[in-house]
């Protein structure tokens, strides 16, 4: 199905690009109407000042892992790569168009740098490069898998939760296939509509034999996905596809690893607990900004990085001390990741909370193309639901 659909999407665009040149007078007199037309400017400029519902706000530079080098997200993912294949020579990256860059360039020069049987491209079938990727783990290779996004993670559902995440258990740890990694690109990007803008985290969170990791920014990116790389339990790594290009910071060139299951605590704060991961950390940042400057409310801010198995005593710890929170998320509200945080906090903070715990997060829809600007939880609504927090 998905082989049609892209087929006919090609088919589609090559239609479009026809009629275009088809119409040839008539289509350059529109398009001129529409330059000079103060509704079309308007539109544009709309497009433009909505292009991005977040700030991006880049690490300090990092000391402690030696030389840095001026990295967008992508290129530390590829540069996290590079180190493995370097570094372990049973390491094989596979997934589709991987042998040619894939779609995000993440693996660009690394076919032609370490030969065609370590870097290589699979069919399109997300369940046969899961399976695959089990296999190589379980006969003792370090396996990195990619699936080109994260919306097309669904049909390798069943060897994820069924075989990956059981395998070391139903053997009695006689066999495992922990060197197995699966990365993703995740969540919205701008004009992804249904089957590219998903975050899928939550599913594989009730699922337990896997560790479930998104990074903020290139630093974390690369620290966090060789930590998974090295870990000895299969782990999914969801990259956040808007900040491939939009995040850059100073990236340590040689291998450094960021620990697992450890959030982060970027913002101190006393009045209320903001806890997201991925894209949403930058949204968060930015409304503790305008809590403190509009409201005189502050704001510390957690970043999850791991979500399974996630960081209960980070949260529950600012919580006691801050008697609010918040959590935030792309996904949609019911059953998300949220309301995980939000049922273990009220259970172990009960006595320290001050409000109930609010939760911002995309819809119980179909992830929308044009309306996508109302559906995420832009800083607007989280900064509503602080206002709520604080006048309860």
């Amino acid at each position: 199905m998905a082989t049609a659909a892209r087929f006919l999407l090609r088919r589609a665009n090559s239609k479009l690009a026809l009629t275009g040149v088809a119409t040839g007078s008539h289509g350059s007199l529109g398009a001129t109407l529409l330059k000079v037309s103060p509704i079309f400017s308007s539109w544009t400029e709309t497009q433009r000042r909505h292009a991005a519902h977040f700030t991006y706000h880049p690490d300090p530079v990092p000391t402690q892992y030696g030389p840095t080098q001026k990295m967008n997200l992508f290129q530390s993912v590829t540069s996290a790569l590079d180190n493995t294949l370097a570094s372990d020579p049973t390491a094989v990256i596979f997934g589709e168009d991987v042998a040619f860059g894939g779609v995000f360039r993440c693996t660009v020069g690394l076919r032609d740098k370490y030969g065609k049987d370590r870097v290589f491209n699979t069919p399109l079938c997300e369940q046969g490069i899961v399976g695959f990727g089990i296999g190589v783990a379980v006969a003792g290779a370090t396996a990195i898998a990619e699936i080109q996004f994260a919306d097309y993670i669904f049909p390798a559902f069943d060897q994820i939760v069924n075989e990956a995440a059981k395998y070391r258990y139903r053997s009695g740890n006689l066999f495992d296939c922990g060197n197995l990694t699966i990365r993703a690109p995740w969540g919205c990007v701008g004009h992804g509509s249904l089957y590219h803008s998903q975050s899928p985290e939550a599913f594989f969170a009730h699922c337990p034999g896997l560790k479930v990791v998104i990074p903020r920014g290139p630093v974390q990116a690369k620290g966090l996905l060789l930590s998974c790389i090295a870990d000895n339990n299969p782990c999914i790594f969801f990259e956040p596809k808007i900040l491939y290009r939009a995040a850059v910071e100073q990236v340590p060139v040689e291998l450094y690893t960021i620990p697992l299951s450890q959030a982060e605590v970027l913002q101190e704060g006393s009045d209320i607990t903001l806890v997201a991961w991925g894209t949403q950390i930058h949204v968060m940042r930015e409304v503790a900004d305008m809590a403190q400057e509009k409201l005189g409310v502050s704001c510390e801010v957690i970043d999850l990085q791991t979500i399974l198995p996630w960081d209960i005593e980070a949260v529950c710890k600012s919580v006691v001390k801050t008697g609010r929170l918040l959590v935030s998320h792309e996904a949609p509200i019911t059953g998300g990741f949220a309301a995980e945080i939000s049922s273990t906090v009220q259970e172990e903070c009960f006595l320290n909370l001050e409000a109930p715990i609010a939760r911002v997060c995309g819809y119980d829809t179909p992830f929308p193309h044009i309306f996508e600007p109302f559906y995420i939880p832009d800083k607007w609504k989280c900064f509503d639901a602080i206002k709520r927090m604080i006048n309860y």
